[in-house]
């Protein structure tokens, strides 16, 4: 062992070290200067810019200086069909020739996409919605409502539902309520209905139960009808204000098929 640390520290292992450290470092820069040449480092083709072009006009421009290409599609509404929107390498790149360059052009059909349900939706939040689906708002009009939501969407003039396709960059039209409903809704026409099924009308019309009048010897309170109603619906009254009391007249009775 100790004749092995005394060759370590000759003068011979010293220059056979050294020169062992040389031969490789000697490789690897031919190594390098090789790979250098082989790929030709430096000396390659300009990519030309093709963004903009339409893609017979790109084909065409690539086909010219020798490279090759690949072409994928991606629907952009506001850009015309057939333009070139993305290219890989960049504009100015130099590569070897030959090279495929890969292209993304503009489709000329938009892909359907599924309306989403806006109907608990203000106009913000519907815009908003619409626009991360890829769709557009085109006119908006109000109608008397209690909510101020999305009440109805309008596709080419047709009222479409939650789900239905339509072709992406659509523009929709919405009916949205505003808030304050109407302030004046049509009078029932009670007369000869059960008291039950009147007091169902009278609050769905958003109209208030007045005075109930009972005529006639009444022995259950569910056999009864309606013989008058103030106000009654005629000509000249078809519209009360919302909150109006509806006064009734009732009599035993079931309610009747024929005419009043």
């Amino acid at each position: 062992m100790s004749k092995f640390w005394a060759y370590l520290k000759t003068r011979s292992f010293r220059n056979t070290f050294f020169a062992a450290i040389g031969s490789v470092l000697l490789l690897l820069f031919i190594a390098y200067l090789s790979l250098d040449y082989y790929t030709r480092h430096g000396s390659g083709v300009p990519v030309p810019a093709l963004k903009g072009l339409t893609a017979d006009r790109a084909i065409q421009t690539l086909n010219e200086q020798g490279f090759g290409y690949q072409i994928d599609s991606v629907y952009v509404p506001d850009e015309p069909p057939g333009t070139i929107v993305e290219q890989d390498p960049d504009a100015g790149t130099n590569v070897k020739a030959n090279r495929i360059i890969y292209l993304t052009m503009v489709t000329r059909l938009a892909p359907p996409v599924a309306l989403p349900d806006l109907s608990d939706e203000n106009y913000m939040e519907a815009v908003a919605t619409l626009s991360n689906f890829g769709l557009k708002v085109g006119d908006t009009t109000t109608k008397a409502d209690i909510a101020n939501h999305v009440l109805e969407v309008h596709f080419s003039g047709q009222v479409i539902k939650p789900g239905t396709k339509i072709p992406k960059g659509s523009r929709l039209d919405l009916v949205i309520g505003n808030g304050a409903g109407a302030s004046e809704v049509d009078v029932p026409d009670l007369v000869n209905q059960d008291l039950d099924a009147a007091k169902f009308a009278i609050k769905g019309a958003g109209l208030t139960i007045g005075t109930i009048t009972y005529e006639g010897s009444i022995t259950d309170s569910t056999s009864v009808v309606v013989t008058a109603q103030t106000p009654a619906r005629t000509d000249s009254t078809s519209k009360v204000s919302l909150g109006t009391r509806i006064n009734l007249t009732v009599s035993p009775g079931k309610k009747s098929d024929g005419p009043n």
